[in-house]
């Protein structure tokens, strides 16, 4: 019996690299890409990849590591992202920033953001602000009683700069989109798609995913968004389902809009809340399964990692 209380990974990369080491295909489009790390390595074994997430902060991971073939950020950049991020103003640019941290810690993210865009290209502004994020999930890993453990927040910058991964040039046209799941997979023209299934209660609204709702606000400077954004996904694979009907419609509907791609693969992960016979019969109302992959994780996570292809 899994337990769906343990916290589980949405992904295993190694799981994933060997199930789609043994498929064939050159090019594939991700339509949830909330990490860029899969689609790194695919580059590395020359697959064009085409990714895509709805939220901004997934998608400018993306940018940074899966369409970026070469651009580092310079040590002039990183001054300049730098620059009197701990030098308070008369107010926050972004006030919601007060609701993840501290007052010292909000001036420097709200001072980080407005510097990035002072960096001069797309794809190194991505870097930096991808760099800023895992600053800002280093720093919410503390709580009151080990906060003296921390290093300041410029300094984490700077040690998380030096070691970010060598860009990887597959010499491919790789894009990343920032759009709903259907439009982008209506447009994909790829050899296989990579559909890694959002959890059943939905991943796409702040409530869902508090973990992760303070990188979209800081990315977007405020809370503002969230009643919009909501409404842009309604009706789609991602919003917060109520049943589990509710959500295997949805999934068959994104399923039909995407049955141009040759090949799919879908990576399910089996917590109790949604068994893989169910997406497999939802599958295979469309088209006919061709193999179930699975990796026992429930001694560890109370999981089971699948990968259906069809």
């Amino acid at each position: 019996m899994l337990n769906p209380t343990k916290q589980s990974p949405k992904s295993w990369l190694a799981f994933d690299l060997n199930v789609l080491r043994r498929v064939k295909f050159a090019s594939t489009a991700m339509p949830f890409c909330d990490t860029p790390s899969l689609g790194a390595y695919l580059k590395r074994i020359n697959v064009r990849v085409a990714a895509n997430d709805p939220l901004q902060s997934a998608w400018t991971k993306g940018v940074a590591e899966i369409l970026n073939n070469g651009e580092k950020l310079s040590a002039d950049e990183v001054n300049v992202v730098l620059e009197d991020a701990y030098v308070p103003r008369y107010r926050l640019n972004n006030p919601a920033l007060r609701n993840w941290f501290n007052e010292t810690d909000s001036w420097w993210f709200d001072n980080v953001r407005q510097n990035i865009d002072l960096v001069q290209t797309p794809v190194a502004r991505a870097i930096a602000a991808s760099i800023a994020m895992a600053a800002g999930d280093y720093v919410r890993t503390f709580n009151d009683d080990t906060m003296e453990l921390r290093q300041p927040l410029s300094n984490v910058f700077r040690r998380l700069w030096t070691i970010q991964p060598e860009p990887v040039n597959n010499g491919q046209n790789n894009t990343c989109q920032n759009r709903n799941v259907d439009d982008f997979l209506a447009e994909a023209r790829v050899d296989l798609m990579f559909l890694r299934l959002p959890p059943l209660h939905g991943q796409l609204s702040r409530s869902s995913h508090s973990r992760v709702a303070w990188r979209e606000e800081w990315l977007r400077g405020g809370n503002d968004f969230w009643d919009t954004f909501d409404a842009e996904q309604a009706g789609k694979i991602g919003m917060v389902t109520e049943t589990k009907s509710q959500y295997l419609h949805l999934l068959e509907r994104t399923l039909a809009i995407a049955g141009h791609i040759k090949t799919w693969a879908i990576a399910h992960v089996e917590d109790g809340s949604l068994s893989t016979q169910d997406v497999v019969d939802t599958i295979g109302r469309s088209r006919k399964v061709e193999a179930i992959y699975t990796k026992d994780f429930s001694e560890l996570t109370g999981t089971r990692a699948v990968i259906i292809t069809a």
